[in-house]
């Protein structure tokens, strides 16, 4: 997605090898209008997949799923990090460590949100090393539903979560691709077809 790239490229700012901030627009301020077109993206590629659910982790993988949600005409179910004093003991769960925040966090989702005759796409922000889309995944499996496919903001090609969703044979795709970072700046790599 070139408009992504190019928002990347004149807002993002690279923090040491392996992070970059975006926080201008994706997951501190958020631009709507942006988010919007990222939604109708995601909804043209996996438009034919038979979605009935979409699947993120809280909080920075919302409002790219809401907007792509909208395009769907599906509800949108996000993991929590932490539990509520309003959510129940029956729920499905996981484990995921975040590279970012050096921290492990349990997600949940209240079973009620989540059944076999669910059709998931995942929506996530950033894929770095794959720990947020493989907590989601345990989840899926745990409720029986059917991943149908990931959609991801930015991913980061360079670190090890794209070759194990490949290995799984899931559909993904990204609306950017990252392959390296070089003197403070951002290399991108091929769009997914």
């Amino acid at each position: 997605m070139k408009e992504l790239e190019e928002r990347i490229k004149k807002d993002g700012r690279v923090l040491g090898k392996d992070v970059l901030k975006v926080d201008s627009f994706l997951n501190h301020q958020i631009d709507p209008m942006l988010m919007e077109r990222m939604g109708e993206k995601f909804y043209e590629h996996f438009k034919d997949a038979g979605i009935n659910k979409i699947l993120t982790v809280e909080s920075s993988g919302i409002a790219p799923a809401v907007m792509t949600g909208l395009k769907f005409q599906v509800p949108v179910v996000f993991a929590r990090k932490h539990k509520s004093v309003t959510l129940s003991d029956d729920l499905y769960s996981s484990e995921v460590y975040s590279f970012t925040k050096k921290t492990s966090n349990h997600i949940s989702i209240a079973k009620k949100y989540l059944s076999s005759s669910d059709k998931v796409l995942i929506i996530d922000d950033f894929l770095a090393n794959g720990q947020a889309v493989n907590g989601l995944n345990t989840i899926i499996d745990a409720a029986g539903a059917q991943l149908a496919g990931i959609g991801i903001v930015i991913e980061k090609s360079f670190q090890k979560g794209r070759q194990m969703i490949d290995k799984s044979g899931t559909p993904i795709y990204s609306l950017a691709r990252i392959t390296a970072f070089e003197d403070g700046q951002v290399v991108f790599g091929k769009e997914d077809e």
